[in-house]
């Protein structure tokens, strides 16, 4: 059963839809990485899967069931959310910040043995990556049903962000539907079963990446084409697979 699903979704501010007909869903056992350039809506298509918006149009699924539940329920019934800004109470202890996401601290050790020796230290002493080990760390003790990450590799230095990656792969590997925005893009297509590219709202190329490792420029030359699009322009759903295609033949 799909973990969770966007199904024709509009999503905004104040009724004005950002994110227009979404139509997305994240497996069980997956990694689906959702890309797209700044202001088109990534941030928005998570709050509203997740629960912190609601829908402006369209559903959201949650294990094959609609929900307008709200963010606080949705987490209590097995979805973690993680956000862009560092999500730690800086005042307390690392002990004490998994004690109140309710973390097993051996879980925690298990998975980032690198926050051992920092358990009775406020978390906001700790450098950006041990804080953001903190948080995923905390997030995933909790063994949540679905993740949403949002840009977990922000600011941080390429050998944190492997860590970082490698812990939500096998995350994914132990049954859990995860959805990642992710601006390392090399990186990320390293540890993903399928990606997504978000542009102006719109959902303008979707595929596994196994194709987009295969056609690297694809990526590319789509942030490019939609990148300049003007308000007249609306950009169309394609498959990495068709845009090879299309490269192929401008080639010949």
């Amino acid at each position: 059963m799909t973990a969770l699903e966007a199904v024709g979704v509009d999503a905004g501010y104040a009724g004005v839809p950002i994110v227009r007909d979404l139509h997305l869903a994240v497996e069980p056992g997956e990694v689906h990485l959702l890309l797209g350039p700044n202001g088109a809506g990534k941030t928005t298509t998570l709050l509203t899967l997740a629960g912190e918006l609601r829908a402006i149009r369209g559903a959201v699924r949650v294990a094959g069931r609609e929900t307008t539940a709200p963010l606080h329920r949705r987490a209590r019934q097995g979805m973690a959310l993680i956000t862009e800004e560092r999500s730690v109470f800086m005042g307390q202890t690392v002990k004490d910040n998994l004690r109140a996401g309710g973390a097993s601290i051996g879980d925690v050790l298990e998975l980032f043995p690198e926050l051992g020796p920092h358990l009775a230290r406020r978390a906001g002493l700790l450098s950006g990556g041990q804080q953001q080990m903190l948080t995923l760390a905390r997030a995933l003790a909790r063994r949540p049903r679905v993740l949403l990450a949002d840009e977990l590799s922000l600011g941080l230095a390429p050998l944190v962000v492997d860590r970082l990656l490698v812990a939500v792969r096998a995350a994914a590997d132990r049954g859990v539907a995860v959805l990642l925005v992710e601006q390392h893009v090399d990186k990320a297509l390293s540890v993903v079963d399928r990606v997504s590219v978000l542009v102006r709202g719109r959902v303008v190329l979707s595929g596994s990446a196994d194709e987009l490792r295969s056609n690297p420029t694809a990526l590319a030359e789509l942030y490019l084409a939609f990148g300049a699009t003007t308000s007249t322009g609306d950009p169309t759903r394609t498959s990495v697979s068709a845009t090879a295609d299309s490269d192929q033949q401008g080639r010949q």
